[in-house]
């Protein structure tokens, strides 16, 4: 082989080192922003045929329906923490410090985005409200075949425009 195509073999294979490197970097930095959805029955018992659970400390989505009267607010703070259920009849606690989006009440379906703090537990760091009466994200929509919705009941105060 002549030094010229040695020289050609080089910058080739330094190319296709570096794209390699780079495609490899890029997959790996995608793969730590990835959110998984679940449902509280997939949270609590698995997703999959082989029932895989999100390990302690794994960001993801989870999305139901805020259980009615499960609606805790700290007095002193903005930390609130509330119950999803889905068709699956499994419960999860999200807790949330934050303003909750206006259409969040209860009985209503929401999505969660958070880490996971144990089997049964979610700390949301954001916590997104459907945004009318018709509209569901698919993922929801299919889990929760069968469940029905609540219509939030409100005291005579609130309807004239007081504080609970």
């Amino acid at each position: 082989m002549n030094p010229r195509r040695k020289k050609r073999l080089g910058a080739i294979l330094a190319i296709v080192l570096g794209l390699g490197s780079a495609v490899g970097l890029v997959l790996y930095a995608l793969s730590q922003n990835i959110d998984l959805f679940y449902t509280p029955s997939e949270l609590v018992q698995g997703k999959g045929k082989d029932l895989v659970k999100p390990e302690v400390g794994q960001r993801l989505r989870i999305g139901g329906m805020v259980l009615p009267g499960s609606v805790e607010r700290d007095q002193n703070s903005l930390k609130v923490s509330f119950q999803l259920y889905d068709a699956g009849g499994d419960f999860v606690t999200v807790e949330f410090d934050g303003i909750l989006p206006d259409l969040f009440r209860e009985g209503q379906g929401i999505v969660a985005m958070g880490v996971l703090k144990d089997s049964h537990t979610v700390t949301a760091s954001e916590v997104l409200a459907k945004h009318d009466e018709e509209y569901m994200p698919p993922e929801i929509a299919e889990s929760l075949k069968g469940i029905q919705h609540f219509k939030p009941e409100y005291t005579e105060a609130q309807l004239q425009g007081g504080n609970q």
